[in-house]
């Protein structure tokens, strides 16, 4: 299949559920929102279809933690399914915990009603958009220098956003990791990226996934892709939030569609009078209600119009306009923080209440943001 008649291909889920009023219910909320839905009441049918068939997202009714977290393995197993979307629906009672424990990126609570539902899975299609986009393939065939332990040379076959395939010549040793410089048609410059093996095929044919991106180097990609693809589908609007608590290193939004944990976002920050744009990584997440996102490689420019910002809603006591868009899974790890070793967030209290999170309930959590807010804004 080629990548225009994958552009004007439905958005496509799995939906393992033996429930009739929650696959009622995905229906027509999916519907809604103009993705597919391949319904496998029994688990072992959706076990077989993960192996054959791609889908942007992959939802699980859990109704037995131990065997429905396979649907999960198996589709990170699966090459065609390895960057699906997980979504697992619990009981109330069973805690979100459970759900994240499982390896799920969205986890819901049961009963599902429809305006919940379309609410958290308008976060799930703007991320399935983008993740599906990273693996729009342009065919391409230019020199590769690679280096490693060695310096080897190859070819590209094909390249997306989030990496390419090669061919190697007389490559002496098979090493996981190299620094790749290549040149793309109507590119002024080089690029010049990191990259892991993802696969190894026959006659030193491999894929390669790009690793660390940098801004620069994502802006020049995603640049030259997207003139050399057909016409993309649009993205969908911002996630509406509202902003709760602001410091120099980071943010806590509220919002009934939040995108998960280790989501990259584009976020803009705006009053009459000033306005913060910066890219985040949500550090953590709270379904149906909130995510606190870590600002990546923070300037002293961006501190001053953090400061101007805090500035205007302590004097003016308004609120701002907030505009959240996912930017793909890759975000890197609080211990690969982006930020300028020259800034410190030593003394950042919201971004410790953001690392801390792991080991409070979640209503706990809101409770010191409560506090932290009022004490803000005394």
């Amino acid at each position: 299949m080629n990548d225009s008649a994958f552009l004007e291909m439905n958005l496509k889920s799995l939906l393992v559920s033996s429930d009739e009023k929650t696959v009622r219910i995905l229906r027509r909320v999916l519907s809604d929102l103009e993705i597919e839905v391949e319904h496998c009441p029994v688990l072992e049918d959706g076990l077989r279809r993960l192996t054959r068939h791609r889908f942007e997202a992959i939802i699980v009714d859990c109704t037995n933690p131990e065997k429905d977290a396979t649907v999960l393995r198996a589709a990170k197993a699966a090459p065609v399914n390895k960057r699906a979307l997980s979504i697992i629906l619990v009981e109330s009672g069973a805690g979100l915990k459970s759900g994240f424990d499982m390896g799920a990126h969205f986890v819901l609570h049961k009963p599902l009603s429809v305006e919940r539902a379309k609410a958290s899975f308008r976060a799930v299609r703007a991320l399935m958009k983008h993740e599906r986009r990273l693996q729009l393939r342009v065919p391409v065939q230019v020199p590769v220098e690679c280096v490693g332990t060695h310096r080897y040379h190859a070819r590209t076959l094909d390249l997306c956003e989030g990496g390419m395939a090669i061919q190697f010549t007389n490559r002496v040793a098979r090493e996981s990791v190299l620094h790749f410089a290549l040149e793309l048609p109507g590119m002024d410059r080089k690029l010049e990226i990191w990259g892991e093996m993802a696969w190894e095929g026959h006659g030193d044919q491999a894929g390669v996934r790009f690793k660390n991106v940098t801004e620069d180097q994502r802006n020049l990609l995603r640049n030259w892709l997207n003139s050399h693809l057909p016409e993309p589908e649009p993205d969908d609007p911002p996630v509406p939030c509202r902003l709760t608590n602001l410091s120099l290193g980071g943010c806590y939004l509220t919002s009934n569609s939040p995108f998960p944990k280790a989501t990259r976002v584009a976020l803009s920050i705006r009053t009459s009078e000033t306005e913060v744009r910066a890219v985040g990584v949500v550090r953590i997440s709270h379904p149906e209600f909130g995510m606190g996102i870590e600002f990546l490689g923070p300037t002293p420019e961006l501190q001053d119009q953090v400061r101007c910002l805090t500035d205007v809603l302590h004097a003016n006591g308004g609120s701002a306009e907030v505009r959240v868009t996912p930017d793909g899974m890759d975000a890197p790890s609080p211990g690969e923080s982006l930020a300028d070793p020259a800034i410190s967030h030593a003394d950042d209290a919201l971004l410790d209440l953001f690392r801390q999170e792991s080991q409070l309930p979640v209503e706990v959590f809101l409770e010191q943001m409560q506090q932290r807010h009022l004490q803000e804004s005394r």
